[in-house]
């Protein structure tokens, strides 16, 4: 299966299935010399793993604890391939035995199967939100390396689920609830709205917004890859993002030249493709989780529609878990424009 793999310097390859014995990731092109904090990562894959009833997790236990299999000796990185394993451990595959011949609304199922005749229909395989673990790993060893050359810091969070949006930003308040919001009053109600989706048996979705801070004026490339279309593929990689702006977005759209030119943060930090040194804001939406407990009606491969209800175990909303995730991906994809940076200047004393 081709496209597992992501970034051209620093690069990372996912593997593993959802209900397989485990997943994983290679990452390849960490500068040797870098200090490999295995609790950091750690404590990112925490951030992603299943949380409290308020912020809708799944109840699928997984320990998601990581094991470096290459590329680190006496904690620092050798300039080979990271190896990085993360073990299943609490698969309910029997859960998804009836879902064998039917294709789940909003799902992929119907995809894969179109496209290579064959599936792994237990909790979606390749397709499942649980490959983000993997993701969320590499991502740790990227913030690993922005951390020894830059001082980028990334952060984060749920601006709206299920329609409740923050009034405040106090990045501060974000680990302090479990929603992840910057407004703890939102958080109140976010947490009342996905109650209420879990009692109808329904899930909701919402917005992750991200900043970035550090990041010097000379970042990315002009044309094809350009620093906002990079993070665009990095963001919309993760399967249950639905859109992407930077900045103003689609307010630009029915701006003018005159107000846009000139209003703060409109540009999101990025301009021609090109950081410019101010603060990068980009927002993605996150759809609602597609396996609800109503009764939907499903494709066959029989091609007939079939009444069915999901059964399993299943997050009401995402997006407190999709934070971790985007910073993840943020990371990955600006290691990679540090890294393209140092082969694109040379140094005064080169000669």
């Amino acid at each position: 299966m081709s496209g597992s793999t992501f970034g051209t310097i620093f690069k990372v390859t996912t593997f593993g299935e959802s209900h397989g014995p485990a997943i994983g990731a290679v990452v390849d092109g960490m500068p040797a010399g870098v200090e490999i904090d295995q609790n950091f990562i750690q404590q990112e894959l925490d951030r992603r793993r299943p949380g409290s009833k308020a912020a809708g997790s799944t109840l699928r236990k997984e320990s998601d604890t990581v094991e470096i299999l290459s590329g680190v000796f006496e904690g620092k990185s050798t300039g080979t391939p990271i190896g990085l394993l993360i073990r299943n451990s609490d698969q309910h595959s029997s859960d998804y035995s009836q879902l064998k011949d039917l294709f789940r609304p909003g799902h992929a199922d119907w995809g894969f199967h179109a496209k290579y005749g064959f599936r792994d229909y237990r909790g979606g395989g390749r397709s499942s939100g649980r490959e983000t673990a993997c993701r969320v790993a590499a991502g740790a060893l990227a913030k690993l390396l922005l951390r020894r050359i830059s001082q980028v810091k990334i952060t984060a969070y749920a601006l709206e689920i299920g329609g409740v949006r923050c009034q405040n930003i106090d990045l501060e308040q974000i680990e302090k609830n479990p929603l992840r919001a910057p407004d703890l009053s939102a958080a109140e109600k976010m947490a009342e709205r996905i109650e209420e989706c879990r009692k109808n048996l329904d899930s909701c979705g919402g917005i992750v917004e991200c900043r970035i801070t550090g990041v010097p004026a000379g970042w990315g490339e002009p044309v094809f890859d350009k620093l906002d279309s990079l993070l665009a593929q990095a963001v919309f990689s993760i399967g249950a993002v639905k859109g992407f702006t930077v900045g103003a977005g689609f307010a630009a759209a029915s701006s003018t030249g005159s107000v846009n030119n000139s209003a703060p943060g409109a540009a999101g930090g990025i301009r021609g493709g090109i950081s410019d040194g101010d603060e990068i804001v980009f927002q993605a939406a996150v759809k609602p989780t597609p396996s609800i407990g109503q009764e939907q009606l499903m494709p066959g491969v029989d091609g007939a529609m079939h009444p069915f209800a999901i059964k399993g175990r299943h997050d009401v909303c995402i997006v407190p878990r999709v934070v971790p995730v985007v910073e993840a991906m943020a990371a990955l994809v600006l290691a990679e424009c540090a890294l393209r940076q140092r082969c694109a200047v040379v140094s005064e004393n080169s000669n």
